[in-house]
């Protein structure tokens, strides 16, 4: 072992001893981070922020060292040549004594410690150019290349907004100041030295850094095998039997190979021979920029028969030393399209049907399933009827009786007899000499549903009668409770409204009734009492049915006459 050689090896055990010692006062918890290696060049700069984009020059958490025979503590002044600010680390006007290690003390406010380590090379003038200098080589087979600048030029130029500029072996190109360099249609002129060098000012100096990369044009073949079509090794392919059909087989060979690529089609096993009904065409291209080798087989069958959808045809692929891979494939009969269009328009018709009879006994579904899908509201309902019935006095005898007959006899009979709801009807349910006002505003409140009856001269008879019937039999309403139907109807919206029509309402259709009844008029049509008609009393008539459809889904609980009262 020589002098040189010993003083070195003491130097390394003495800077290990140093960075322990370190380590032990204080920091033997800190997390020691990968280090880094820099190789620069004598006379340039250095910009450097370990494993950090995007530098912060007054994070106060960093501390600088360097570790050589002793600790140095690095300056944080910035008119130093050597110093630091933050994370990030200068070296400016580099010499061969600024070789040496360097590490970051990072600790955070939580506690957490992290020893960032970098070892840092100065080579003299004399090694420019050597390998020792250079971020890599770029070898490829592309026509147009891409020489990037390595990235901790980029990051210097890019947080000093530098300037760049490209040298190919030391000689300037001129307009080339992007941080990438490209070079279309390269050949082997272009090969050679690419640096990239950024010019770049800090506290009004001009600093430089570069960096270079050596560009390889490599032109040797790469031999593989690939076969392109068919892409699956077992594939299927559909074809009209009499029609005339092409088979494609690609073979992939490698990169810049001129020969020794070959694609070629085996019917059940046997290489393609010429024969009647079946011609093959063989091609080599060479695609670029690429390079890549395709052959290209091309298998005609001028008339499909059923024999062929019997057949394999096998796409064969060989290369170079004899390498051989193969695909087959079979041919399918295309189903015919009239089958599925018949179906679909079968399934459309079966859709349209089906949405019109739900549409047309949509009704009837919704009672049918009613008792099987009861609501769980309806057991938490304390109301005592199921309909408030309001009705207006007619004007005319005829009406009148109509009306008399629908209110106390059809509509109890059907609603409450045949499908067990509670009505409360004036003239039925009412005490005589109960004060009026009390007992329209508790029995509206006890309400499910407000019934409207609706007569062809409502708007013109008087809407606050006082009028009282001494029996059911001629049970009218007074005008009362058409102003807590309503108020509960339209503006607490606490009932919701059936809405039934007696009679023809004429030319005058509705326009003739109180603005709250037009309104719930034009949210819900009334349901017309076909009177007259072949069993319109019936409970299941089509009436009927809307009225229950209405109505709530689950009647009232049966209550003792007194609890009502």
């Amino acid at each position: 072992m020589d002098a040189f050689q010993l003083l070195f090896l003491v130097a390394v055990v003495t800077s290990i001893s140093e960075w322990k010692s370190v380590s032990d006062s204080g920091k033997s918890q800190c997390e020691i981070m990968n280090e880094e290696s820099i190789t620069v060049l004598e006379g340039e700069s250095l910009f450097y922020v370990p494993f950090i984009l995007e530098p912060n020059f007054n994070n106060k958490n960093f501390t600088w060292y360097k570790y050589s025979t002793q600790i140095q503590n690095i300056s944080s002044d910035k008119k130093a040549r050597v110093h630091y600010q933050g994370e990030a680390l200068f070296l400016l006007n580099l010499n061969i004594s600024d070789s040496g290690d360097y590490a970051a003390w990072e600790i955070k406010s939580s506690g957490q410690c992290f020893n960032h380590p970098v070892k840092i090379e100065v080579f003299n003038a004399s090694y420019r150019g050597s390998k020792m200098l250079n971020y890599g080589e770029i070898k490829n087979s592309d026509q147009s290349k891409k020489v990037p600048c390595p990235e901790r030029v980029q990051s210097t130029c890019s947080a000093f907004k530098g300037n760049i500029t490209w040298y190919k072996d030391y000689t300037l190109i001129e307009d080339q100041h992007e941080v990438e360099l490209r070079v279309h249609n390269a050949t082997k002129d272009h090969e050679g030295l690419y640096t990239c060098i950024c010019t770049w000012a800090y506290n009004n100096k001009v600093y430089s850094t570069s960096g270079s990369r050596e560009l390889i044009l490599l032109e040797k073949a790469v031999h593989y095998l690939e076969i392109l079509t068919p892409a699956d090794e077992s594939q299927e392919q559909f074809a009209d039997e009499g029609s005339e059909i092409k088979l494609n087989c690609s073979v992939l060979c490698g990169t810049n190979v001129k020969h020794d690529c070959n694609a070629s089609w085996y019917i059940n096993g046997i290489p393609f021979k010429n024969r009647d009904g079946y011609s093959q065409t063989t091609k080599i291209a060479t695609e670029e920029p690429s390079k890549n080798t395709i052959a290209t087989a091309i298998l005609t069958i001028k008339k499909v028969s059923a024999k062929d959808f019997q057949q394999k045809f096998k796409c064969f692929g060989e290369g170079y030393y004899y390498v051989t891979k193969n695909a087959t494939l079979t041919l399918k009969r295309k189903e015919s399209i009239i089958p599925l269009a018949i179906g679909g328009v079968c399934m459309l018709f079966i859709g349209v049907f089906v949405a019109v009879l739900v549409k047309y006994f949509a009704i009837d579904l919704a009672l049918f399933f009613r008792p099987y899908f009861p609501l769980s509201s309806s057991n938490k309902d304390t109301s005592l009827y199921d309909a408030y019935v309001v009705y207006q006095t007619p004007m005319d005898k005829i009406t009148e009786d109509t009306l008399s007959q629908f209110i106390t006899q059809t509509l109890p009979s059907v609603l409450e007899d045949k499908c067990g709801y509670r009505l409360f009807i004036h003239g039925r349910d009412d005490i005589p000499g109960e004060d009026r006002l009390e007992l329209v505003e508790k029995c509206m409140n006890q309400s499910r549903r407000l019934m409207v009856i609706l007569t062809p001269d409502l708007g013109s008879g008087s809407m606050t009668t006082e009028r009282w019937p001494a029996s059911p039999q001629t049970s009218v309403m007074g005008g009362f409770d058409w102003q807590v139907g309503l108020h509960h109807a339209l503006v607490q919206r606490e009932l919701s409204v059936i809405l039934i029509q007696l009679g023809d309402t004429g030319q005058q259709q509705y326009t003739h009734l109180p603005p709250g009844l037009q309104h719930l008029i034009r949210k819900s049509a009334p349901l017309k009492w076909p009177e007259g008609s072949g069993g319109a009393a019936a409970w299941n008539s089509r009436f009927w049915k809307r009225v229950r459809y209405l109505m709530p889904a689950t009647p009232v609980k049966k209550c003792a006459q007194s609890t009502i009262i």
